[in-house]
């Protein structure tokens, strides 16, 4: 089969910008809030009491490696602290624009987290929410859902045996409402971004992780609550130790 007869090729192709075609771009999608928080969810404020010291940058990113034998072990507070910071941490504000610790197109941040929470010293087991703003998580429903996760991600064992589970969302509006079709491309781009921090956050702490990109869509879309059009689910990572 031709690379040119894939829908890969075509969306790149078709989403090329020119010096000829860059004043005839017409938005034509709708924007949404820039934040999205459960109102009517527990809070728990996530708490860094100071960064720990660490290895030289270098050489974690010599020492990175995706890891997928886990022991069950509880994850503290502490460390999902930071690596919910690592995440989508506000290190600045610019304006109306809170600025993390991964870049996003335009400041847009499309991107959500959501953790599953399998083994922790200090948290309930189950699904939360990171809502940026007040660095806290939101707690949306009870229970360990390894089992579930690893049915989801294609009978991947080591969901079941992994102390958490970051699941990342996209918001689509929010990066197509200024980028169109093009920002499909940003939208992977900023997820990336905060996958690697989270992974580098991980070898800094001692933890193992590993991302996934294979899972049912539409079936992890509706254990989250998704719709899988306004937002759906385009990312993981598995946390253990």
């Amino acid at each position: 089969m031709s690379l040119e007869k894939t829908l890969s090729y075509q969306f790149i192709k078709k989403t090329n910008l020119t010096l000829s075609n860059l004043g005839e771009r017409e938005i034509l999608i709708e924007p949404t809030l820039p934040y999205k928080s459960y109102p009517q969810a527990e809070k728990i404020e996530l708490e860094i009491r100071s960064f720990p010291e660490g290895e030289n940058f270098f050489k974690i990113l010599a020492k990175r490696r995706s890891q997928r034998k886990y022991h069950r072990i509880p994850i503290t507070f502490e460390e999902i602290s930071l690596l919910c910071f690592a995440a989508q941490g506000v290190t600045a504000k610019a304006g109306y624009y809170l600025l993390r610790t991964a870049p996003s197109a335009g400041a847009l941040y499309p991107i959500e987290t959501y953790l599953a929470v399998n083994y922790s010293e200090d948290l309930i087991p189950g699904i939360y929410h990171l809502e940026v703003r007040s660095f806290s998580l939101e707690k949306l429903k009870e229970g360990n859902f390894g089992r579930l996760l690893r049915d989801l991600a294609l009978g991947q064992a080591f969901f079941e045996t992994a102390s958490c589970v970051f699941i990342w969302s996209a918001l689509l509006r929010r990066t197509l409402s200024k980028y169109g079709e093009r920002g499909l491309r940003y939208i992977f781009m900023d997820v990336a971004h905060i996958c690697q921090n989270v992974l580098l956050a991980a070898e800094a702490l001692s933890l193992k992780a590993c991302p996934v990109g294979a899972f049912l869509d539409e079936e992890l879309n509706r254990f989250l609550g998704l719709d899988g059009i306004e937002e759906t689910v385009i990312y993981m990572a598995t946390i253990g130790k």
